[in-house]
C-alpha cells in the first residue's frame, strides 16, 4: 500500500475565528479542515447543545408513529421491540424499552440469532411474537428493508412501526430509481427521500431516541426523562461509524457527560467489569471497549445477553453477566486476531481492486472486522465470506472512494439477502454465485490506482517549539474524534531521531528524542506498528548501528512523521510528550 502525505490547505481567516471564538489559529485551521464553515456552524461545533437538535417531529411518519402509540398504550396492547443483533441495535431496543416502559407499557424486546435469523426482523421472529398475543411490533436498526416480513405481519393482522436509518432500497429503471418502502403502519427512516430531517447520517439508536422525544412530548411528559438514555445514544453513534458531525456530535458529547455520573446499574457494572474510571469515558471507551462487549454478545452468543446487562435492576447479577461478557469479548479478540492473520496471507499479493476472501470457517459474527483489518492493512474495498449451513455469508468494509452499497445494488441479483451502506454491507448468497460475484464486482470496479493509494491528510506541519500546554488543552475542545471528526494529524519533516529505548511488558512501545530543524528537542513516544517501525530502521542504519541505539547509544537519523501532542505525568509533574503515529525515513 502506497501512502500519499498531503497538507490539507483549506482557507479562511483563522486569526479571525481564533479571535472571535478564543482559540488559537492552530485550533481554527483544525475546525476548517473539518469542513465546518461559518460562525453558526463553528459556534454548534464548539458549543452546541441539544437545544440545536432538530425536532423529532420533522421524521417523516413520526405523527403517524406516536398517534398509532398511544392508542396501544391506552389499550394496554402487548408491544415487542425487534433489534438488531450489534450496538446499535442493542442501544435503540434499550432505550425503546425503557422509555415505554416508564409509560407503563406492556413492552418486551427480541432480538435475532445472527446464525439462527440473520440480520433484521423476519417470519419467523413475527409467528413467534403472533402466538405470544403480541399486538405491535417496533423495529429499531432495522426493517426498512423486510418489506416481505412486513407484509407478512400485517397479513395476520399486527400493527408494525419501522424505524431505521439504513438505505432504502431501490430497483433501477428507465425513468430513474425506484425505492421500496415497506408497506408498515409507519416508517421513520430519514434517509426516505422525501423525509425533512434535515440531518441524515443518525444511527438507529438516535432515530429510537428522537421517537421517543416526540411520543413523551406529544403525552406532556419531560424530556428529562429521557436524559439518562443519551449515553446508550451516544454509544450507538460512536460504534455504528456514523458521521462524528454536527448533530451525532452533539449528542455524543452529552452523553459522554451523562454517562460519567450514570446510575444504571447494568452500564455501571459493564465500566466497572472493564476497569475504566466513569469519570474519564470518553469516545475511545465507547469505540473500543464498552461497545466490543455489548457487540460480543451478539457475535459469539446472543445479543439478548447484553439487553438484559443493560436492563438489569441487581447489582450483583449485573457485575456477573458484565465480566461475562468481558470474558467473550477477550474470546472474540482470539478469534479475530487468527483469521485475519488468514486473510491477510491471501490478500498478500491479490491484485484485484475489490478483495473479495473466502474465509470458509471464520464465525459469520466476526467477517466484518476481519474485512475492517485487511482494508485498513490494503485500503482497498473488502468482502470476507464465509461458509454456513444456509449458504455463504459475507460482510463489507469499504473506503470512501467506493460505493459499496451501490456497487453491491449492481450485483444483488447473485445474492439471496444483502443490505448496508456507503462503508459497510452484509450479504448472503449460495456457493455456486461466489466466483461469478467475485468476477463482477471486479469487473464493474472503477477505482483508479490513486484512489488506492492511502491519503494521510495532515491538518498542519507544527514545528515541535509551537507544542504547548496551552495547545494540548484546546485540543479536548476537538473532541470526541470519530468518523469525518478524525483526531487531529500534525507533522514535522527533517526530525532528527537522537535516543530510543524499547519499553513496555511486551517490549511494543518505544521512547524517543527528536529534534527539529530549528534545533527544538522534545521526547515523543510510539505504540503503534512499532515492529515494522524497528524493521525500516535496522534497514536503514543497519544492524550493528541499531543494536547499539537499542541499548541507549545516540542515533543521528532523519525522519518524517506524523503526531499527536499529550501530556505525560511521572512523579507529579506534567511534561508535553508526543505520541508518534506515521514515520518516513
Amino acid at each position: 500500500m502506497k501512502e500519499k502525505w498531503l497538507i490539507e490547505s483549506k482557507k479562511a481567516d483563522f486569526d479571525h475565528i481564533a479571535k472571535k471564538f478564543n482559540i488559537s489559529p492552530i485550533v481554527a485551521r483544525v475546525i476548517r479542515n473539518r469542513n465546518i464553515i461559518g460562525d453558526e456552524a463553528i459556534d454548534e461545533y464548539l458549543n452546541g447543545t441539544l437545544e440545536s437538535i432538530s425536532s423529532p417531529w420533522l421524521f417523516k411518519d413520526m405523527d403517524k408513529a406516536v398517534d398509532v402509540l398511544k392508542i396501544k398504550l391506552a389499550e394496554d396492547s402487548k408491544i415487542r421491540i425487534i433489534g438488531d443483533y450489534d450496538v446499535d441495535g442493542i442501544c435503540a431496543s434499550h432505550i425503546l424499552h425503557v422509555a415505554l416502559e416508564k409509560l407503563g407499557a406492556n413492552v418486551d424486546v427480541e432480538i435475532p440469532n445472527r446464525v439462527e435469523d440473520g440480520y433484521g426482523i423476519n417470519e419467523r421472529l413475527i409467528d413467534s411474537a403472533k402466538s405470544a398475543g403480541v399486538d405491535t411490533i417496533i423495529t429499531c436498526d432495522n426493517g426498512i428493508a423486510a418489506s416481505k416480513s412486513i407484509n407478512h405481519a400485517k397479513s395476520l393482522g399486527m400493527t408494525v412501526i419501522v424505524t431505521d436509518h439504513h438505505e432504502i432500497p431501490f430497483e433501477d429503471a428507465e425513468d430513474g430509481r425506484v425505492y421500496t418502502i415497506p408497506d408498515a403502519d409507519a416508517v421513520i427512516d430519514q434517509k426516505q427521500e422525501d423525509c425533512a430531517y434535515p440531518f441524515k447520517e443518525v444511527c438507529g439508536a438516535v432515530v429510537a431516541w428522537q421517537f421517543m422525544r416526540a411520543l413523551y412530548e406529544s403525552m406532556g411528559k419531560g424530556l428529562n426523562e429521557l436524559d439518562n438514555l443519551l449515553s446508550y445514544a451516544a454509544m450507538a453513534t460512536v460504534c455504528d461509524v456514523v458521521d462524528l458531525i454536527g448533530e451525532n456530535r452533539t449528542i455524543v458529547k452529552a452523553g459522554l457527560e451523562k454517562i460519567h455520573n450514570t446510575k444504571d446499574i447494568g452500564l455501571s457494572a459493564l465500566i466497572e467489569a472493564c476497569q475504566i474510571d466513569k469519570k474519564n469515558i470518553d469516545g475511545y471507551h465507547f469505540g473500543f471497549i464498552l461497545g466490543p462487549c455489548l457487540n460480543a454478545s451478539g457475535r459469539l452468543d446472543t445479543a439478548k445477553k447484553a439487553v438484559e446487562l443493560l436492563n438489569e435492576k441487581d447489582e450483583s447479577l449485573a457485575m456477573s453477566d458484565a465480566i461475562s461478557l468481558k470474558k467473550l469479548n477477550d474470546s472474540r479478540k482470539e478469534i479475530t486476531e487468527n483469521n485475519t492473520k488468514e486473510a491477510l496471507a491471501i490478500a498478500e499479493g491479490n491484485e484485484d481492486k475489490v478483495l473479495i476472501i473466502h474465509l470458509p470457517e471464520c464465525h459469520e459474527s466476526i467477517v466484518g472486522i476481519v474485512a475492517g483489518r485487511v482494508r485498513e492493512a490494503y485500503n482497498k474495498p473488502t468482502i470476507i465470506v464465509t461458509d454456513t449451513e444456509d449458504g455463504m455469508k459475507g460482510s463489507g468494509r469499504s473506503i470512501e472512494e467506493y460505493n459499496m452499497f451501490e456497487e453491491l445494488s449492481k450485483v444483488k441479483d447473485l445474492f439471496t439477502k444483502f443490505g448496508g451502506h456507503k462503508m459497510a454491507a452484509g450479504l448472503s448468497l449460495d456457493s455456486e454465485n461466489f466466483d461469478e460475484f467475485k468476477r463482477r464486482l471486479n469487473e464493474n470496479c472503477t477505482l483508479t490506482e490513486d484512489d488506492l493509494d492511502l491519503k494521510v491528510m495532515i491538518d498542519v506541519q507544527l514545528p515541535f517549539e509551537y507544542v504547548t500546554m496551552n495547545l494540548v488543552d484546546e485540543l479536548e475542545l476537538i473532541k470526541p474524534f470519530g468518523k469525518s471528526n478524525s483526531k487531529p494529524v500534525f507533522a514535522e519533516k527533517e526530525v532528527k531521531l537522537h535516543t530510543m529505548r524499547i519499553v513496555g511488558k511486551n517490549k511494543n512501545v518505544v521512547q524517543m528524542t527528536l529534534e527539529n530543524k530549528n534545533h527544538y528537542k522534545i521526547k515523543a513516544v510510539k505504540f503503534n506498528d512499532v515492529s515494522n517501525f524497528l524493521d525500516s530502521l535496522k534497514e536503514k542504519v543497519g544492524t550493528e548501528t541499531f543494536t547499539k541505539a537499542v541499548s541507549g547509544e545516540p542515533l543521528d537519523v532523519e525522519i518524517m512523521i506524523t503526531y499527536y501532542p499529550t501530556t505525560n505525568v511521572y512523579n507529579g509533574m506534567s511534561n508535553i510528550q508526543l505520541v508518534v503515529d506515521r514515520v518516513q525515513f
